[in-house]
Protein backbone atom coordinates (compact mmCIF):
# COMPACT_ATOMS: atom_id res chain seq x y z
CA UNK A 1 0.00 0.00 0.00
CA UNK A 2 1.26 3.39 -1.23
CA UNK A 3 0.86 6.61 1.53
CA UNK A 4 1.62 9.60 0.26
CA UNK A 5 1.44 13.04 2.06
CA UNK A 6 2.37 14.89 -0.71
CA UNK A 7 0.87 16.40 -4.32
CA UNK A 8 4.01 14.95 -5.93
CA UNK A 9 3.97 11.69 -4.41
CA UNK A 10 0.14 11.03 -4.73
CA UNK A 11 0.50 12.12 -8.55
CA UNK A 12 3.17 10.22 -9.30
CA UNK A 13 1.57 7.18 -7.28
CA UNK A 14 -1.56 8.12 -8.96
CA UNK A 15 0.28 7.72 -12.60
CA UNK A 16 2.09 4.36 -11.71
CA UNK A 17 -1.40 2.76 -10.93
CA UNK A 18 -3.91 4.05 -13.73
CA UNK A 19 -7.79 4.47 -13.25
CA UNK A 20 -8.39 4.87 -9.87
CA UNK A 21 -11.56 3.77 -7.63
CA UNK A 22 -11.71 6.30 -4.55
CA UNK A 23 -13.00 6.19 -1.28
CA UNK A 24 -12.93 9.54 0.26
CA UNK A 25 -13.10 9.68 4.12
CA UNK A 26 -12.41 11.36 7.87
CA UNK A 27 -10.77 8.45 9.49
CA UNK A 28 -11.94 7.23 12.36
CA UNK A 29 -13.00 3.82 9.82
CA UNK A 30 -15.31 1.19 10.63
CA UNK A 31 -16.74 -1.25 8.96
CA UNK A 32 -18.96 0.86 6.50
CA UNK A 33 -15.97 2.43 5.44
CA UNK A 34 -14.54 -1.43 4.61
CA UNK A 35 -17.79 -2.06 2.95
CA UNK A 36 -16.87 1.18 0.52
CA UNK A 37 -13.30 -0.40 0.23
CA UNK A 38 -14.79 -3.78 -1.33
CA UNK A 39 -17.27 -1.73 -3.61
CA UNK A 40 -14.01 0.09 -4.71
CA UNK A 41 -11.96 -3.52 -5.26
CA UNK A 42 -15.09 -5.07 -6.93
CA UNK A 43 -14.27 -2.65 -10.27
CA UNK A 44 -11.65 -4.07 -10.94
CA UNK A 45 -9.64 -0.84 -10.69
CA UNK A 46 -6.75 0.22 -8.12
CA UNK A 47 -7.94 1.85 -4.81
CA UNK A 48 -7.28 4.74 -3.57
CA UNK A 49 -8.66 6.17 0.01
CA UNK A 50 -8.34 9.49 1.29
CA UNK A 51 -8.38 10.54 5.27
CA UNK A 52 -8.79 14.27 5.56
CA UNK A 53 -10.93 15.90 8.46
CA UNK A 54 -12.22 18.71 6.23
CA UNK A 55 -12.63 21.84 8.92
CA UNK A 56 -14.17 24.10 6.26
CA UNK A 57 -17.82 21.38 6.80
CA UNK A 58 -17.79 21.86 10.42
CA UNK A 59 -20.13 24.62 11.65
CA UNK A 60 -18.23 27.08 14.86
CA UNK A 61 -20.48 24.86 17.51
CA UNK A 62 -19.89 21.63 15.96
CA UNK A 63 -17.42 18.86 16.85
CA UNK A 64 -14.10 19.62 14.70
CA UNK A 65 -11.45 19.12 17.31
CA UNK A 66 -13.36 16.42 19.04
CA UNK A 67 -13.56 14.26 15.77
CA UNK A 68 -11.58 10.80 16.39
CA UNK A 69 -8.82 10.52 14.58
CA UNK A 70 -6.68 7.20 14.93
CA UNK A 71 -4.46 7.79 11.84
CA UNK A 72 -2.24 4.03 12.56
CA UNK A 73 -5.49 2.42 13.73
CA UNK A 74 -6.50 3.54 9.42
CA UNK A 75 -3.65 2.96 8.01
CA UNK A 76 -4.30 -0.85 8.86
CA UNK A 77 -7.55 -1.36 8.32
CA UNK A 78 -7.02 -0.13 4.92
CA UNK A 79 -4.18 -2.27 4.33
CA UNK A 80 -6.26 -4.87 5.56
CA UNK A 81 -8.95 -4.27 3.14
CA UNK A 82 -6.75 -4.08 -0.06
CA UNK A 83 -6.11 -0.20 -0.86
CA UNK A 84 -3.50 0.60 -2.78
CA UNK A 85 -2.82 3.76 -2.45
CA UNK A 86 -3.85 6.15 0.47
CA UNK A 87 -3.77 9.77 0.26
CA UNK A 88 -3.12 11.58 3.93
CA UNK A 89 -3.08 15.82 2.89
CA UNK A 90 -2.85 18.42 5.72
CA UNK A 91 -4.70 21.34 6.11
CA UNK A 92 -2.19 23.75 4.14
CA UNK A 93 -1.99 21.49 1.17
CA UNK A 94 -5.70 21.58 1.07
CA UNK A 95 -6.30 24.96 1.59
CA UNK A 96 -2.78 26.77 1.11
CA UNK A 97 -2.82 30.59 2.37
CA UNK A 98 -4.49 33.29 -0.27
CA UNK A 99 -6.87 30.50 -1.40
CA UNK A 100 -9.82 32.54 -2.33
CA UNK A 101 -12.27 29.78 -4.37
CA UNK A 102 -14.73 27.65 -3.10
CA UNK A 103 -17.99 25.95 -4.20
CA UNK A 104 -21.54 26.73 -3.58
CA UNK A 105 -24.11 24.45 -3.87
CA UNK A 106 -27.24 24.67 -4.49
CA UNK A 107 -30.63 22.41 -4.91
CA UNK A 108 -30.16 19.42 -3.28
CA UNK A 109 -27.98 20.98 -0.81
CA UNK A 110 -30.30 23.74 0.13
CA UNK A 111 -32.65 21.49 2.67
CA UNK A 112 -32.50 19.49 5.76
CA UNK A 113 -28.47 19.44 6.30
CA UNK A 114 -28.28 22.15 4.33
CA UNK A 115 -30.44 24.18 6.59
CA UNK A 116 -29.92 22.59 9.84
CA UNK A 117 -26.15 23.39 9.50
CA UNK A 118 -25.04 26.72 6.78
CA UNK A 119 -22.06 26.13 4.94
CA UNK A 120 -22.11 22.35 6.02
CA UNK A 121 -22.47 21.12 2.00
CA UNK A 122 -20.19 24.48 1.10
CA UNK A 123 -17.45 23.03 2.62
CA UNK A 124 -18.11 19.15 1.41
CA UNK A 125 -18.49 20.26 -1.95
CA UNK A 126 -15.28 22.29 -2.03
CA UNK A 127 -13.11 19.62 -0.73
CA UNK A 128 -14.73 16.83 -2.78
CA UNK A 129 -13.87 18.93 -5.64
CA UNK A 130 -10.19 19.54 -4.34
CA UNK A 131 -10.33 15.76 -4.06
CA UNK A 132 -11.34 15.07 -7.04
CA UNK A 133 -9.08 16.75 -8.96
CA UNK A 134 -5.88 15.90 -7.07
CA UNK A 135 -6.71 12.35 -7.04
CA UNK A 136 -8.67 12.09 -10.65
CA UNK A 137 -10.27 8.86 -9.56
CA UNK A 138 -12.30 7.12 -12.17
CA UNK A 139 -15.38 6.47 -10.05
CA UNK A 140 -15.89 7.92 -6.16
CA UNK A 141 -17.99 5.51 -3.69
CA UNK A 142 -19.99 7.22 -1.25
CA UNK A 143 -22.38 5.36 1.91
CA UNK A 144 -26.12 5.82 1.11
CA UNK A 145 -25.94 6.30 4.85
CA UNK A 146 -25.35 10.19 4.21
CA UNK A 147 -27.93 10.36 1.30
CA UNK A 148 -28.38 13.63 1.14
CA UNK A 149 -24.44 14.04 0.55
CA UNK A 150 -24.66 11.71 -1.96
CA UNK A 151 -27.13 13.36 -4.19
CA UNK A 152 -25.14 16.68 -3.74
CA UNK A 153 -22.25 15.25 -4.83
CA UNK A 154 -23.57 13.57 -7.89
CA UNK A 155 -24.81 17.21 -8.98
CA UNK A 156 -21.87 19.11 -8.21
CA UNK A 157 -20.24 16.40 -9.86
CA UNK A 158 -22.94 17.10 -13.13
CA UNK A 159 -23.03 20.60 -13.25
CA UNK A 160 -19.33 20.92 -12.98
CA UNK A 161 -18.79 18.25 -16.04
CA UNK A 162 -15.94 16.35 -13.30
CA UNK A 163 -15.14 13.29 -15.09
CA UNK A 164 -15.92 10.73 -12.52
CA UNK A 165 -18.59 8.33 -11.83
CA UNK A 166 -20.40 8.51 -8.32
CA UNK A 167 -21.47 5.36 -7.37
CA UNK A 168 -23.16 5.27 -3.73
CA UNK A 169 -22.98 1.93 -1.40
CA UNK A 170 -26.18 0.46 1.16
CA UNK A 171 -25.83 1.60 4.19
CA UNK A 172 -23.91 -0.85 6.36
CA UNK A 173 -25.74 -0.99 9.90
CA UNK A 174 -25.17 -3.43 13.18
CA UNK A 175 -26.72 -6.24 13.65
CA UNK A 176 -30.03 -4.52 15.44
CA UNK A 177 -30.05 -1.94 12.76
CA UNK A 178 -28.07 1.43 13.88
CA UNK A 179 -26.21 2.52 10.78
CA UNK A 180 -22.44 2.71 11.28
CA UNK A 181 -20.71 6.24 11.62
CA UNK A 182 -17.40 7.34 13.38
CA UNK A 183 -19.78 9.54 15.79
CA UNK A 184 -21.23 6.45 17.52
CA UNK A 185 -18.64 5.57 19.29
CA UNK A 186 -19.51 8.51 21.55
CA UNK A 187 -22.84 7.19 22.35
CA UNK A 188 -22.67 6.16 26.19
CA UNK A 189 -24.05 2.21 26.91
CA UNK A 190 -27.82 3.51 27.61
CA UNK A 191 -27.61 6.24 24.73
CA UNK A 192 -26.85 3.11 22.28
CA UNK A 193 -29.48 0.80 23.85
CA UNK A 194 -31.88 3.45 22.63
CA UNK A 195 -30.77 4.12 18.96
CA UNK A 196 -31.58 2.08 17.01
CA UNK A 197 -35.29 3.35 17.53
CA UNK A 198 -34.85 6.19 15.21
CA UNK A 199 -34.02 2.58 12.38
CA UNK A 200 -36.91 0.94 13.86
CA UNK A 201 -39.46 3.97 13.21
CA UNK A 202 -38.68 4.58 9.76
CA UNK A 203 -38.78 0.93 8.94
CA UNK A 204 -42.47 1.44 10.43
CA UNK A 205 -43.31 4.57 8.97
CA UNK A 206 -42.28 2.87 5.23
CA UNK A 207 -44.67 0.04 6.19
CA UNK A 208 -47.42 2.40 6.31
CA UNK A 209 -46.74 4.72 3.56
CA UNK A 210 -46.00 2.08 1.14
CA UNK A 211 -49.30 -0.20 2.11
CA UNK A 212 -51.29 2.81 1.23
CA UNK A 213 -51.04 5.01 4.60
CA UNK A 214 -51.36 8.44 4.47
CA UNK A 215 -48.07 10.24 4.68
CA UNK A 216 -48.10 12.69 7.41
CA UNK A 217 -49.76 10.38 10.15
CA UNK A 218 -47.05 8.25 9.54
CA UNK A 219 -44.57 10.79 10.27
CA UNK A 220 -45.97 12.08 12.95
CA UNK A 221 -46.22 8.79 14.55
CA UNK A 222 -42.19 7.82 13.53
CA UNK A 223 -41.50 11.40 15.40
CA UNK A 224 -43.46 10.83 18.71
CA UNK A 225 -41.80 6.69 18.63
CA UNK A 226 -38.32 8.67 18.30
CA UNK A 227 -39.08 11.02 20.75
CA UNK A 228 -40.39 8.50 23.75
CA UNK A 229 -37.37 6.96 22.98
CA UNK A 230 -35.16 9.56 24.40
CA UNK A 231 -34.27 11.52 20.97
CA UNK A 232 -34.47 14.89 20.27
CA UNK A 233 -35.92 14.66 16.57
CA UNK A 234 -34.85 17.64 14.38
CA UNK A 235 -36.57 16.15 11.25
CA UNK A 236 -38.32 12.99 9.83
CA UNK A 237 -39.30 13.94 6.28
CA UNK A 238 -40.83 11.88 3.24
CA UNK A 239 -39.02 13.52 0.06
CA UNK A 240 -38.18 12.65 -3.56
CA UNK A 241 -35.23 10.64 -3.64
CA UNK A 242 -33.26 12.98 -5.95
CA UNK A 243 -34.34 16.38 -5.77
CA UNK A 244 -35.17 16.30 -1.81
CA UNK A 245 -37.93 17.76 -1.93
CA UNK A 246 -40.81 17.12 0.96
CA UNK A 247 -43.88 14.35 -0.90
CA UNK A 248 -47.09 14.55 0.54
CA UNK A 249 -47.93 11.61 -1.38
CA UNK A 250 -45.50 8.56 -2.16
CA UNK A 251 -43.71 9.61 -5.35
CA UNK A 252 -41.51 7.74 -7.18
CA UNK A 253 -38.51 7.69 -6.50
CA UNK A 254 -39.01 8.51 -2.44
CA UNK A 255 -36.74 7.89 0.79
CA UNK A 256 -37.46 8.86 3.78
CA UNK A 257 -35.00 11.10 5.61
CA UNK A 258 -34.16 11.35 9.49
CA UNK A 259 -31.95 13.16 11.54
CA UNK A 260 -32.10 12.89 15.66
CA UNK A 261 -29.95 13.89 18.71
CA UNK A 262 -29.05 11.79 21.29
CA UNK A 263 -26.90 12.74 24.10
CA UNK A 264 -23.74 14.78 22.33
CA UNK A 265 -24.54 12.91 19.21
CA UNK A 266 -26.42 13.60 16.01
CA UNK A 267 -27.93 10.70 14.41
CA UNK A 268 -28.56 10.40 10.85
CA UNK A 269 -30.47 7.69 8.99
CA UNK A 270 -32.74 7.06 5.22
CA UNK A 271 -34.94 4.72 3.92
CA UNK A 272 -35.95 4.15 0.32
CA UNK A 273 -39.81 3.88 0.18
CA UNK A 274 -41.87 2.12 -2.72
CA UNK A 275 -45.23 0.68 -3.42
CA UNK A 276 -44.23 -2.63 -1.45
CA UNK A 277 -43.45 -2.82 1.38
CA UNK A 278 -41.61 -6.29 0.82
CA UNK A 279 -37.98 -3.41 0.37
CA UNK A 280 -38.24 -2.72 3.77
CA UNK A 281 -35.88 -4.05 5.97
CA UNK A 282 -36.80 -6.80 9.09
CA UNK A 283 -35.61 -4.85 12.10
CA UNK A 284 -36.86 -5.13 15.07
Amino acid sequence: MIITRTLPELRAAARHLGGLSFVPTMGALHSGHVSLLAAARASGRPVAASIFVNPTQFGPAEDFNHYPRDEAGDLAQLEAAGCDLVWLPDVTTMYPPGSATSVNPAGPALLWEGAARRGHFAGVTTVVTKLFGQVQPEAAYFGEKDWQQVQVVRQLAADLHLPVEIIPVATARARDGLALSSRNRFLQPAERARAPALFAALCEAARRISSGGAVAPALAAACATVTQSGMAVQYIALVHAHTLVPCDTLAHPARLLAAARLGTVRLLDNLPVTQSDASVPDYP
